[in-house]
Protein backbone atom coordinates (compact mmCIF):
# COMPACT_ATOMS: atom_id res chain seq x y z
CA UNK A 1 0.00 0.00 0.00
CA UNK A 2 1.33 3.60 -1.04
CA UNK A 3 0.41 5.54 2.05
CA UNK A 4 -0.20 9.70 1.59
CA UNK A 5 0.94 11.89 4.27
CA UNK A 6 -1.72 14.65 4.81
CA UNK A 7 -1.53 16.77 8.35
CA UNK A 8 -5.58 17.61 7.55
CA UNK A 9 -7.57 15.03 10.11
CA UNK A 10 -11.26 14.68 8.62
CA UNK A 11 -12.26 11.92 7.06
CA UNK A 12 -9.82 9.33 6.40
CA UNK A 13 -10.34 7.26 3.29
CA UNK A 14 -8.68 4.28 1.59
CA UNK A 15 -8.59 4.30 -2.10
CA UNK A 16 -9.21 0.83 -3.95
CA UNK A 17 -8.52 0.88 -7.60
CA UNK A 18 -9.01 -2.52 -9.84
CA UNK A 19 -6.35 -2.55 -13.02
CA UNK A 20 -8.11 -4.50 -15.48
CA UNK A 21 -6.03 -3.01 -18.56
CA UNK A 22 -8.76 -1.10 -20.00
CA UNK A 23 -7.33 2.03 -18.86
CA UNK A 24 -4.35 3.88 -17.00
CA UNK A 25 -5.29 3.06 -13.64
CA UNK A 26 -2.63 4.54 -11.88
CA UNK A 27 -2.89 7.58 -13.50
CA UNK A 28 -6.88 7.16 -12.22
CA UNK A 29 -6.09 6.53 -8.68
CA UNK A 30 -4.23 9.46 -8.99
CA UNK A 31 -7.10 11.04 -9.58
CA UNK A 32 -9.14 9.77 -7.53
CA UNK A 33 -6.90 11.38 -4.63
CA UNK A 34 -7.96 14.47 -5.84
CA UNK A 35 -11.56 14.27 -6.23
CA UNK A 36 -11.59 12.98 -2.34
CA UNK A 37 -9.55 16.09 -0.82
CA UNK A 38 -12.11 18.03 -3.48
CA UNK A 39 -14.56 16.22 -1.09
CA UNK A 40 -12.99 17.55 1.74
CA UNK A 41 -11.46 14.02 3.08
CA UNK A 42 -7.72 12.57 3.50
CA UNK A 43 -6.98 10.03 1.50
CA UNK A 44 -4.53 7.86 3.46
CA UNK A 45 -3.09 5.43 1.14
CA UNK A 46 -4.36 3.23 -1.48
CA UNK A 47 -4.41 -0.16 -2.56
CA UNK A 48 -4.64 -1.23 -6.15
CA UNK A 49 -5.05 -5.41 -7.48
CA UNK A 50 -4.65 -6.46 -11.00
CA UNK A 51 -7.10 -8.63 -12.31
CA UNK A 52 -8.86 -9.62 -15.21
CA UNK A 53 -11.61 -8.44 -14.59
CA UNK A 54 -14.06 -7.57 -11.39
CA UNK A 55 -14.98 -10.14 -9.00
CA UNK A 56 -18.64 -10.15 -9.22
CA UNK A 57 -19.29 -10.48 -5.46
CA UNK A 58 -16.69 -7.98 -4.00
CA UNK A 59 -15.19 -6.18 -7.10
CA UNK A 60 -11.55 -7.75 -5.42
CA UNK A 61 -10.25 -10.70 -4.25
CA UNK A 62 -11.06 -12.01 -1.07
CA UNK A 63 -7.42 -12.03 0.04
CA UNK A 64 -6.82 -8.58 -0.39
CA UNK A 65 -10.46 -7.48 1.37
CA UNK A 66 -8.95 -9.69 3.93
CA UNK A 67 -5.17 -7.20 4.14
CA UNK A 68 -8.09 -3.93 3.57
CA UNK A 69 -10.39 -5.12 6.43
CA UNK A 70 -6.87 -5.17 8.64
CA UNK A 71 -5.80 -1.86 7.21
CA UNK A 72 -8.60 0.31 8.06
CA UNK A 73 -9.18 -1.24 11.85
CA UNK A 74 -5.80 -0.62 12.11
CA UNK A 75 -5.73 3.19 11.10
CA UNK A 76 -8.77 4.25 11.70
CA UNK A 77 -10.42 4.93 8.12
CA UNK A 78 -14.01 6.28 8.07
CA UNK A 79 -14.93 5.00 5.00
CA UNK A 80 -13.14 3.15 1.24
CA UNK A 81 -13.78 4.70 -2.04
CA UNK A 82 -13.37 2.48 -5.51
CA UNK A 83 -12.36 3.49 -8.81
CA UNK A 84 -14.95 2.09 -10.58
CA UNK A 85 -18.27 1.68 -10.10
CA UNK A 86 -19.94 -0.96 -7.82
CA UNK A 87 -22.97 -2.55 -8.08
CA UNK A 88 -25.57 -2.89 -4.92
CA UNK A 89 -24.22 -6.29 -4.15
CA UNK A 90 -20.94 -5.28 -4.31
CA UNK A 91 -20.91 -2.52 -1.91
CA UNK A 92 -23.40 -4.42 0.82
CA UNK A 93 -20.29 -7.61 0.43
CA UNK A 94 -17.75 -5.19 1.15
CA UNK A 95 -19.26 -3.36 3.62
CA UNK A 96 -20.34 -6.43 5.84
CA UNK A 97 -16.78 -7.78 5.28
CA UNK A 98 -15.01 -5.07 6.50
CA UNK A 99 -17.85 -2.93 8.70
CA UNK A 100 -16.29 0.01 6.91
CA UNK A 101 -18.78 2.73 4.80
CA UNK A 102 -17.89 1.95 1.02
CA UNK A 103 -18.52 4.13 -1.89
CA UNK A 104 -17.60 4.51 -5.40
CA UNK A 105 -16.49 6.80 -8.18
CA UNK A 106 -19.78 7.99 -9.02
CA UNK A 107 -20.86 8.07 -5.73
CA UNK A 108 -17.56 10.38 -4.83
CA UNK A 109 -18.43 12.38 -7.68
CA UNK A 110 -21.92 13.47 -6.59
CA UNK A 111 -20.67 14.35 -3.60
CA UNK A 112 -18.71 17.02 -4.80
CA UNK A 113 -21.30 17.86 -7.23
CA UNK A 114 -23.50 18.22 -4.06
CA UNK A 115 -20.90 20.70 -2.38
CA UNK A 116 -20.32 22.84 -5.49
CA UNK A 117 -23.32 23.46 -6.65
CA UNK A 118 -24.53 27.02 -5.89
CA UNK A 119 -27.64 28.06 -8.02
CA UNK A 120 -31.14 26.42 -7.90
CA UNK A 121 -30.56 24.08 -10.55
CA UNK A 122 -27.69 22.77 -9.99
CA UNK A 123 -28.73 21.82 -6.63
CA UNK A 124 -32.12 19.83 -8.11
CA UNK A 125 -29.39 18.61 -11.09
CA UNK A 126 -27.43 16.88 -8.27
CA UNK A 127 -30.22 15.93 -6.55
CA UNK A 128 -32.30 14.52 -9.45
CA UNK A 129 -28.62 12.52 -10.27
CA UNK A 130 -28.02 11.11 -6.69
CA UNK A 131 -31.38 9.83 -6.44
CA UNK A 132 -31.05 8.19 -9.76
CA UNK A 133 -28.34 6.70 -8.48
CA UNK A 134 -28.94 5.29 -5.11
CA UNK A 135 -32.44 4.06 -5.90
CA UNK A 136 -31.83 0.78 -7.33
CA UNK A 137 -29.06 0.78 -3.83
CA UNK A 138 -31.51 1.17 -1.25
CA UNK A 139 -31.86 -2.65 0.30
CA UNK A 140 -35.04 -1.10 2.42
CA UNK A 141 -33.60 -1.79 6.08
CA UNK A 142 -30.89 -3.18 7.82
CA UNK A 143 -26.92 -2.68 8.96
CA UNK A 144 -25.75 -1.11 5.49
CA UNK A 145 -29.25 1.82 5.76
CA UNK A 146 -27.65 2.84 8.90
CA UNK A 147 -24.42 4.33 7.36
CA UNK A 148 -26.45 6.34 5.10
CA UNK A 149 -26.17 10.11 5.63
CA UNK A 150 -23.16 12.33 7.27
CA UNK A 151 -19.86 11.57 5.40
CA UNK A 152 -18.54 11.69 2.16
CA UNK A 153 -20.60 10.37 -1.04
CA UNK A 154 -24.03 10.64 1.22
CA UNK A 155 -24.39 14.25 0.76
CA UNK A 156 -27.68 16.09 -0.67
CA UNK A 157 -30.53 13.54 -0.79
CA UNK A 158 -27.87 11.23 1.13
CA UNK A 159 -29.73 13.74 4.30
CA UNK A 160 -33.35 13.58 3.78
CA UNK A 161 -33.61 9.80 4.98
CA UNK A 162 -33.16 8.34 1.53
CA UNK A 163 -34.80 4.80 2.91
CA UNK A 164 -37.91 6.00 2.31
CA UNK A 165 -39.80 4.01 0.06
CA UNK A 166 -38.97 3.83 -3.73
CA UNK A 167 -42.16 5.11 -4.81
CA UNK A 168 -41.84 8.19 -2.92
CA UNK A 169 -38.33 8.88 -4.34
CA UNK A 170 -39.76 7.80 -8.03
CA UNK A 171 -42.71 10.60 -7.39
CA UNK A 172 -39.39 13.16 -6.21
CA UNK A 173 -37.74 12.66 -9.34
CA UNK A 174 -40.60 12.90 -11.46
CA UNK A 175 -40.79 16.44 -9.75
CA UNK A 176 -37.18 17.13 -9.99
CA UNK A 177 -37.61 16.38 -13.95
CA UNK A 178 -40.58 18.68 -14.38
CA UNK A 179 -38.94 21.67 -12.07
CA UNK A 180 -35.56 21.08 -14.48
CA UNK A 181 -37.61 21.20 -17.12
CA UNK A 182 -38.91 24.39 -16.42
CA UNK A 183 -35.98 25.97 -15.62
CA UNK A 184 -34.57 24.28 -19.39
CA UNK A 185 -37.73 26.31 -21.18
CA UNK A 186 -36.66 29.54 -19.51
CA UNK A 187 -32.59 29.56 -20.07
CA UNK A 188 -33.86 28.37 -24.18
CA UNK A 189 -35.93 31.84 -23.72
CA UNK A 190 -33.07 33.53 -22.44
CA UNK A 191 -30.72 31.90 -25.31
CA UNK A 192 -33.31 32.93 -27.95
CA UNK A 193 -33.24 36.53 -26.81
CA UNK A 194 -29.08 36.46 -26.85
CA UNK A 195 -29.35 35.43 -30.20
CA UNK A 196 -32.04 37.90 -31.36
CA UNK A 197 -30.44 40.64 -30.19
CA UNK A 198 -26.73 39.71 -31.72
CA UNK A 199 -25.19 38.36 -28.66
CA UNK A 200 -22.20 36.40 -29.50
CA UNK A 201 -21.28 33.84 -26.74
CA UNK A 202 -17.67 32.26 -26.40
CA UNK A 203 -17.80 29.00 -23.78
CA UNK A 204 -15.01 28.08 -21.91
CA UNK A 205 -14.48 24.36 -21.71
CA UNK A 206 -11.74 21.85 -20.66
CA UNK A 207 -10.88 19.23 -18.11
CA UNK A 208 -11.27 20.05 -14.45
CA UNK A 209 -9.18 22.16 -12.56
CA UNK A 210 -7.47 23.67 -15.79
CA UNK A 211 -7.87 26.93 -15.00
CA UNK A 212 -10.75 28.18 -16.72
CA UNK A 213 -12.57 29.96 -13.92
CA UNK A 214 -9.28 31.56 -13.00
CA UNK A 215 -9.13 33.06 -17.11
CA UNK A 216 -12.92 33.76 -16.81
CA UNK A 217 -11.74 36.12 -13.55
CA UNK A 218 -8.77 37.10 -15.89
CA UNK A 219 -10.43 38.63 -18.79
CA UNK A 220 -13.65 40.07 -16.81
CA UNK A 221 -13.34 40.21 -13.64
CA UNK A 222 -16.01 38.07 -12.93
CA UNK A 223 -15.22 36.80 -9.24
CA UNK A 224 -16.59 33.29 -9.99
CA UNK A 225 -14.79 31.03 -7.62
CA UNK A 226 -11.16 29.90 -8.37
CA UNK A 227 -9.72 27.38 -6.28
CA UNK A 228 -7.03 24.37 -6.92
CA UNK A 229 -9.78 21.58 -6.32
CA UNK A 230 -11.63 19.20 -9.13
CA UNK A 231 -15.18 20.65 -10.08
CA UNK A 232 -14.71 24.38 -8.23
CA UNK A 233 -17.17 25.60 -11.04
CA UNK A 234 -20.60 23.51 -11.63
CA UNK A 235 -22.85 26.16 -12.29
CA UNK A 236 -22.66 27.84 -15.72
CA UNK A 237 -21.62 31.67 -15.33
CA UNK A 238 -21.99 34.09 -17.80
CA UNK A 239 -20.38 37.38 -18.31
CA UNK A 240 -19.39 40.29 -20.94
CA UNK A 241 -16.09 40.51 -22.22
CA UNK A 242 -15.75 43.61 -24.59
CA UNK A 243 -12.82 43.00 -27.58
CA UNK A 244 -10.26 45.07 -28.48
CA UNK A 245 -12.00 45.58 -31.86
CA UNK A 246 -15.10 46.91 -29.62
CA UNK A 247 -16.97 43.82 -30.14
CA UNK A 248 -18.76 43.06 -27.03
CA UNK A 249 -19.14 39.27 -26.17
CA UNK A 250 -20.97 36.78 -23.41
CA UNK A 251 -18.22 34.51 -21.89
CA UNK A 252 -19.52 31.31 -20.58
CA UNK A 253 -17.59 29.09 -18.04
CA UNK A 254 -18.99 25.75 -17.79
CA UNK A 255 -18.16 22.62 -15.25
CA UNK A 256 -14.47 20.46 -15.50
CA UNK A 257 -14.63 16.96 -17.28
CA UNK A 258 -12.62 13.86 -16.01
CA UNK A 259 -11.64 10.96 -17.01
CA UNK A 260 -14.05 8.33 -17.15
CA UNK A 261 -17.15 10.67 -16.09
CA UNK A 262 -20.09 7.88 -16.06
CA UNK A 263 -22.59 9.31 -19.07
CA UNK A 264 -25.42 9.01 -16.86
CA UNK A 265 -23.50 12.17 -14.92
CA UNK A 266 -22.78 14.13 -18.52
CA UNK A 267 -26.28 13.77 -19.04
CA UNK A 268 -27.09 15.11 -15.73
CA UNK A 269 -25.44 18.39 -15.93
CA UNK A 270 -26.37 18.51 -19.59
CA UNK A 271 -27.02 22.35 -19.17
CA UNK A 272 -23.71 23.09 -18.05
CA UNK A 273 -22.50 21.53 -21.15
CA UNK A 274 -25.68 23.06 -23.59
CA UNK A 275 -24.20 26.54 -22.96
CA UNK A 276 -20.60 24.85 -24.90
CA UNK A 277 -22.63 22.72 -27.42
CA UNK A 278 -24.62 26.25 -28.52
CA UNK A 279 -21.62 28.78 -28.19
CA UNK A 280 -20.64 30.59 -31.28
CA UNK A 281 -16.80 29.99 -30.26
CA UNK A 282 -15.31 27.02 -27.72
CA UNK A 283 -12.00 27.56 -25.81
CA UNK A 284 -10.85 24.43 -24.94
CA UNK A 285 -8.44 25.11 -21.95
CA UNK A 286 -5.99 22.24 -20.68
CA UNK A 287 -3.14 22.26 -18.25
CA UNK A 288 0.13 22.55 -20.11
CA UNK A 289 1.87 21.49 -17.11
CA UNK A 290 0.51 18.38 -16.84
CA UNK A 291 2.23 15.28 -18.47
CA UNK A 292 -1.45 14.31 -19.41
CA UNK A 293 -2.41 17.33 -21.19
CA UNK A 294 -3.10 15.78 -24.82
CA UNK A 295 -5.39 13.33 -23.16
CA UNK A 296 -7.06 16.40 -21.28
CA UNK A 297 -7.85 17.76 -24.79
CA UNK A 298 -8.89 14.64 -26.29
CA UNK A 299 -11.32 14.06 -23.89
CA UNK A 300 -12.89 17.16 -24.49
CA UNK A 301 -12.93 17.39 -28.08
CA UNK A 302 -14.50 13.93 -28.18
CA UNK A 303 -17.27 15.08 -25.90
CA UNK A 304 -17.53 18.47 -27.54
CA UNK A 305 -17.74 16.59 -30.98
CA UNK A 306 -20.96 14.16 -29.21
CA UNK A 307 -22.51 17.61 -28.25
CA UNK A 308 -22.23 18.27 -32.02
CA UNK A 309 -20.05 20.94 -31.58
CA UNK A 310 -17.74 20.12 -34.69
CA UNK A 311 -18.77 22.98 -36.54
CA UNK A 312 -17.91 25.53 -34.35
CA UNK A 313 -14.51 27.98 -34.38
CA UNK A 314 -12.68 25.40 -31.43
CA UNK A 315 -9.52 27.22 -30.18
CA UNK A 316 -6.95 25.20 -27.57
CA UNK A 317 -5.95 27.13 -24.96
CA UNK A 318 -2.80 25.74 -23.04
CA UNK A 319 -2.67 27.75 -19.50
CA UNK A 320 -0.17 27.52 -17.01
CA UNK A 321 2.63 28.27 -19.11
CA UNK A 322 4.48 29.54 -16.37
CA UNK A 323 4.96 26.10 -14.86
CA UNK A 324 6.21 24.52 -18.47
CA UNK A 325 9.94 24.01 -18.83
CA UNK A 326 10.31 25.10 -22.76
CA UNK A 327 6.38 26.46 -23.79
CA UNK A 328 7.99 26.31 -27.02
CA UNK A 329 7.50 22.57 -27.13
CA UNK A 330 4.31 22.62 -27.24
CA UNK A 331 2.27 21.73 -30.03
CA UNK A 332 0.64 24.81 -31.93
CA UNK A 333 -1.33 25.12 -34.48
CA UNK A 334 -3.60 27.74 -36.64
CA UNK A 335 -6.46 28.30 -33.33
CA UNK A 336 -3.80 27.45 -30.40
CA UNK A 337 -2.38 30.04 -27.88
CA UNK A 338 -0.37 29.91 -24.89
CA UNK A 339 -1.53 31.79 -21.45
CA UNK A 340 -0.96 31.91 -17.95
CA UNK A 341 -4.69 32.89 -16.90
CA UNK A 342 -2.79 33.66 -13.14
CA UNK A 343 -0.51 36.31 -14.32
CA UNK A 344 -2.81 37.43 -17.64
CA UNK A 345 0.66 36.41 -19.37
CA UNK A 346 -1.20 35.82 -23.54
CA UNK A 347 -4.30 37.23 -22.67
CA UNK A 348 -3.59 39.85 -26.05
CA UNK A 349 -2.99 36.70 -28.39
CA UNK A 350 -5.87 34.99 -26.85
CA UNK A 351 -8.84 37.90 -27.39
CA UNK A 352 -6.76 37.83 -31.00
CA UNK A 353 -7.64 34.65 -31.31
CA UNK A 354 -11.15 34.66 -30.41
CA UNK A 355 -11.76 38.16 -32.72
CA UNK A 356 -10.45 36.34 -35.50
CA UNK A 357 -13.01 33.24 -35.62
CA UNK A 358 -15.74 35.61 -34.69
CA UNK A 359 -18.69 34.31 -37.10
CA UNK A 360 -19.09 37.79 -38.73
CA UNK A 361 -16.73 39.99 -39.25
CA UNK A 362 -17.11 43.26 -37.08
CA UNK A 363 -15.19 46.54 -36.84
CA UNK A 364 -15.39 49.56 -34.96
CA UNK A 365 -15.84 52.71 -36.22
CA UNK A 366 -15.82 56.29 -35.23
CA UNK A 367 -18.27 58.38 -38.03
CA UNK A 368 -19.30 62.09 -38.03
CA UNK A 369 -22.26 61.84 -40.63
CA UNK A 370 -23.76 65.01 -41.66
CA UNK A 371 -27.05 65.67 -40.69
CA UNK A 372 -28.71 65.42 -44.07
CA UNK A 373 -27.13 61.71 -44.00
CA UNK A 374 -29.83 60.60 -41.17
CA UNK A 375 -30.76 57.62 -43.46
CA UNK A 376 -27.17 56.19 -42.34
CA UNK A 377 -27.70 56.47 -38.59
CA UNK A 378 -31.55 54.80 -39.23
CA UNK A 379 -29.76 51.81 -41.29
CA UNK A 380 -27.19 50.95 -38.01
CA UNK A 381 -30.07 51.67 -35.74
CA UNK A 382 -31.77 49.10 -37.09
CA UNK A 383 -29.00 46.54 -37.28
CA UNK A 384 -28.00 46.97 -34.02
CA UNK A 385 -24.63 48.38 -34.63
CA UNK A 386 -24.85 52.04 -32.95
CA UNK A 387 -22.77 52.15 -29.64
CA UNK A 388 -23.51 56.01 -28.68
CA UNK A 389 -24.64 59.10 -30.77
CA UNK A 390 -24.15 62.97 -29.83
CA UNK A 391 -25.33 65.95 -31.97
CA UNK A 392 -22.92 68.59 -32.47
CA UNK A 393 -22.57 71.70 -34.26
CA UNK A 394 -21.06 69.77 -37.28
CA UNK A 395 -22.76 66.60 -37.63
CA UNK A 396 -24.21 63.29 -35.57
CA UNK A 397 -20.87 61.51 -33.95
CA UNK A 398 -21.38 57.77 -34.35
CA UNK A 399 -19.53 55.30 -32.41
CA UNK A 400 -21.08 51.84 -34.10
CA UNK A 401 -19.70 48.12 -34.55
CA UNK A 402 -20.85 47.21 -37.99
CA UNK A 403 -21.07 44.10 -39.72
CA UNK A 404 -18.68 43.91 -42.99
CA UNK A 405 -21.66 44.09 -45.77
CA UNK A 406 -22.38 47.50 -44.17
CA UNK A 407 -18.68 48.50 -44.35
CA UNK A 408 -19.13 50.55 -47.61
CA UNK A 409 -22.22 52.74 -45.87
CA UNK A 410 -20.30 54.08 -43.28
CA UNK A 411 -16.51 54.75 -44.61
CA UNK A 412 -16.98 58.00 -46.18
CA UNK A 413 -17.92 59.20 -42.67
CA UNK A 414 -15.11 57.30 -40.54
CA UNK A 415 -12.99 59.51 -38.66
CA UNK A 416 -11.33 60.18 -35.07
CA UNK A 417 -12.84 61.97 -32.45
Amino acid sequence: MEMHDNSEKIQRALLVGIDTGEYDAENSIDELYELVRSAGAEPVASVMQKREKPDGATCIGSGRLEEIKDFCSQNEIDFIVFDTELTPTQIRNIEAETDIRTIDRTMLILDIFAIRAKTNEGKLQVELAQLKYLMPRLSGKGKEMSRLGGGVGTRGPGETKLETDKRHIRRKIEYLKEELERMTNRREQLRARRKKDGVITVAIVGYTNAGKSTLMNTLTQAGVLSENKLFATLDPTSRALKLPNGVSVMLIDTVGLVRRLPHHLVEAFKSTLEEAALADIILNVCDASSKEFELHLDVTNKLLTELGCSDRPIISVFNKCDLVGNPNDLPMGRDTVRICAKMGIGTEELLNAIEKNLPVRLMRFNLLIPFDKASVIATLRNAGALQSEEYTADGIKIEAIVEEPLWHLVEPYNTIF
